[in-house]
């Protein structure tokens, strides 16, 4: 009999410089009395930002000490093995009214000097975009830090970097060392490793929130930047009822889901968690200890111990499905 379920987190809101107001229109987040909803952080282990159950009997427990008292049962065994008490991914959504930071992230030997922590690599999947909308990352050239430096001093940095148009549906996978942007008029879902560490090399001469310019941090920056070519937009084609691979990577993998009958997934193979980020439709857990309900939206973590489960839509659904492979 299976002690842990799929469990619900409450969403953590946070406002920001750039932040928009599509998260409630287009997820259903309800972050008043915020004048906007920058981040919506949905599942993090993250000191001061700790995601608290919001369903069934586990409701009003923090995500770290679930994993204190569950370990391999709540994450995998390996998974524990490898991060111990530690949630290893921050899954969040984001919606920009303006353009975010031109910002890099160390990778995980770099932020362990510098941070005692985990390097930050991601990715974005696209839910909405504005006509005009685009995703800045990585640099459609070689590029010297020399030229960089002079393209930063004269406002033109943007120009050495590939645009691309953002559309719903697109996938953008951003190691770390790479630099990038999201562009005004985007709705996206971010996965990342559990990392809160930016690196800022330009922020369009915008004051913060509190009225002064934001940090920058070139000299960091200079340190941990992949100044070679680099594509970052990921090509795949939707199956309908099966999961498609978006991202595998040392730090996560994702498949996205598009169904609208009755399917069954199976983690025997899979020493690790799993989240589900739904994106669109409604649909039913269902597993050998009952069954949870899951809405547009909605983030679900699915403990390691649930090895087996099906999926039954109201209508057609699309959701993201995460975990880690150690």
């Amino acid at each position: 009999m299976y002690t842990l379920y799929p469990m619900k987190f409450t969403p953590i809101l946070q406002e920001k410089v750039w932040g928009g107001r599509k998260l409630n229109a287009l997820l259903g987040k309800d972050f008043d009395p915020l004048p906007n909803c920058g981040e919506s952080w949905e599942i993090s282990g993250m000191p001061g930002n700790v995601s608290v159950v919001r369903n069934g009997f586990l409701e009003g427990n923090e995500l770290p000490e679930l994993i204190e008292v569950y370990m391999g049962e709540m994450v995998g065994e390996a998974v524990f093995d490898r991060f111990g008490a530690t949630f290893p991914l921050l899954i969040k959504f984001l919606d920009t009214d303006d353009d975010l930071s031109i910002q890099v992230h160390p990778g995980d030997a770099m932020a362990m000097e510098r941070h005692h922590s985990k390097g930050k690599a991601e990715m974005w999947y696209v839910v909405d975009a504005e006509p005009g909308a685009e995703i800045m990352l990585g640099f459609r050239k070689d590029v010297t830090p020399g030229l960089f430096r002079e393209k930063l001093m004269d406002k033109s940095l943007k120009e050495l970097l590939n645009v691309y148009p953002a559309n719903p549906g697109d996938v953008f996978h951003i190691p770390t060392g790479q630099v990038h942007a999201i562009g005004k008029g985007v709705t996206l879902c971010e996965i990342q490793q559990a990392s809160d560490i930016t690196y800022r090399v330009y922020d369009w001469d915008r004051p913060g929130i509190d009225g002064n310019p934001r940090k920058l941090h070139l000299e960091e920056a200079m340190e941990v930047i992949d100044f070679s070519p680099r594509e970052g937009q990921v090509a795949y084609q939707i199956r309908k009822n099966l999961p498609v691979e978006l991202v595998s990577s040392p730090e996560f993998t994702t498949r996205l889901l598009l169904f609208d009958q009755k399917i069954n997934q199976e983690y025997v193979f899979v020493d690790s968690f799993v989240i589900y980020v739904c994106l669109k439709g409604r649909f039913t857990i269902n597993y050998a200890g009952g069954s949870v309900q899951a809405a547009a939206g909605e983030c679900l973590l699915i403990p390691a111990e649930i090895n087996n489960l099906s999926l039954e839509p109201e209508d057609s659904c699309q959701i993201l499905e995460i975990y880690v492979v150690c």
